[in-house]
């Protein structure tokens, strides 16, 4: 064998040490690294003492006041959250509070233009008609609530609950339950009144 490939042989050797040197060294990771690499990134905000517009067309749909909100961004999107209660109230197209509600909970999903609310939901019109239940979906672009948990409902001379959910406009002209008990004004013509 000559000097120079003595010299290759002995360099290949070398490296191929060196290589395999890099490989055995390079793929030393503790599986909470590789946890903490592949979770799921969230960024949250937080803002105390909310008060909050909704607008349509140049017109104030509705006012929302926490005490908390959470801006939420992850890796799949975006959320607004209230951990601490809210309260909204809802008006007409005259600018006059028809409707309001409290929630311990709620959620906004912005991309949907909707609220999920839950633990000790109650909506209230200004005619006295009142919403309860333990979770409710409030669709701001359709304007309307619904649920498919137990709700109940009470206005002058009716009592309704609705063992499988409900869904109502905003103002309560109108309410429409699965699965409904209670009891019903009935007028002469066998309508509700």
């Amino acid at each position: 064998m000559n000097n120079s490939a003595a010299i290759f042989k002995t360099f290949s050797f070398a490296a191929a040490f060196f290589v395999s040197c890099c490989f055995v060294c390079s793929c030393e990771n503790t599986q909470k690294e590789i946890d903490e690499w592949v979770k799921d990134k969230m960024i949250v905000d937080t803002v105390s003492r909310v008060t909050s517009f909704l607008s349509q067309e140049g017109m104030v749909k509705s006012k929302l006041t926490a005490p908390m909100m959470l801006m939420v961004q992850t890796d799949t999107g975006q959320f607004v959250e209230f951990p601490k209660t809210l309260h909204a109230d809802f008006y007409n197209d005259s600018a006059k509070v028809d409707s309001w509600l409290d929630a311990r909970y709620g959620k906004y999903f912005q991309t949907r233009e909707k609220v999920y609310l839950r633990d000790s939901v109650v909506v209230i019109s200004a005619k006295g008609d009142t919403l309860r239940c333990h979770d409710l979906w409030w669709d701001q672009a359709r304007g309307i609530f619904y649920t498919d948990t137990v709700a109940t409902y009470h206005s002058p001379g009716n009592a309704i609950q609705g063992g499988k959910g409900m869904e109502a406009t905003q103002d309560f002209s109108s309410v429409t339950f699965k699965s409904p008990i209670g009891d019903m004004k009935i007028s002469d013509t066998g309508f509700a009144e």
